[in-house]
């Protein structure tokens, strides 16, 4: 049982979960993911490790609360302890000194982005943050991401915050001002779409994560099954991150809605 030691709220829907996990704190690397189960019945729940801390011994998980499950894990409080927990999973990000790197991140998008963009600045990297929320207030680890980049731009929907405007305009900004080697997307399916498209045009390659169409993470249920390049992927395994100018975003997107009515009830 791994025993949840800090809890804080980013929202009302969104909560930063730290939990006792030390062999995988140990050997866990940038954007591997674990299972997490709530209860013996409990619905298995990828999520994306945001952080680790070898010395305590635990991994960082960000929770957003959309269904039944995820509003269980996001309900539960210190000391209370995960029925499962299973990992790392998943392949690591490739990172290696390329020059500047972009990385843009929407939601809770950028709890998987952190260690990320942490990676590609230990590399030797330019890291560039190009934060995106609705609100303010929606705006999640900015100070995590100022520690490990060289630079952060927040764009907020309604211009309650840094610059009016969607994550490809913050993007689309630094591309026009200076030489972008590579980018790499992490948030909502329609946004990391829209800033593939915005990369391919300026020929700039980019990696996306698609962990949120997991579910087993094992490679066994076929439920992440995508198409990049023509061919058949599984996310779990083969991922959960892609070139983002291979993947067809729009099967991408309509699997990913296919059982929104169930999901609401």
């Amino acid at each position: 049982m791994n025993k949840i030691v800090s809890k804080e709220h980013f929202s009302a829907n969104v909560v930063k979960l730290e939990v006792e996990a030390p062999l995988i704190a140990r050997s866990r690397k940038a954007g591997h993911f674990v299972i997490v189960r709530v209860g013996e019945k409990g619905e298995r729940i990828p999520l994306t490790i945001a952080g680790a801390d070898t010395a305590k011994g635990t991994i960082t998980l960000v929770v957003q609360a959309v269904g039944a499950s995820s509003k269980k894990l996001c309900d539960l409080n210190v000391g209370d302890c995960l029925t499962d927990l299973v990992g790392p999973l998943g392949q690591a990000t490739h990172v290696e000194k390329v020059g500047t790197v972009v990385c843009a991140g929407g939601g809770v998008g950028v709890a998987p982005l952190l260690p990320i963009a942490e990676a590609f600045h230990k590399a030797g990297n330019r890291v560039i943050v190009v934060l995106a929320a609705r609100t303010k207030e929606l705006v999640i680890l900015e100070k995590e991401m100022r520690a490990n980049s060289d630079e952060v731009i927040i764009m907020t929907d309604d211009g309650s915050y840094g610059t009016k405007g969607l994550v490809t305009n913050g993007v689309e900004a630094v591309i026009q001002r200076e030489k972008v080697d590579q980018c790499v997307t992490v948030g909502p399916a329609i946004m990391m779409k829209f800033v593939a498209e915005l990369t391919r045009k300026y020929e700039i390659p980019t990696i996306a994560s698609l962990n949120t169409i997991m579910v087993d993470g094992t490679g066994m249920c076929g439920a992440c099954r995508i198409t990049v390049g023509g061919k058949t992927r599984f996310v779990c395994v083969e991922g959960p991150e892609f070139d983002a100018h291979q993947v067809d975003f729009g099967e991408l997107l309509m699997r990913l809605g296919a059982y929104k009515n169930m999901e609401k009830k």
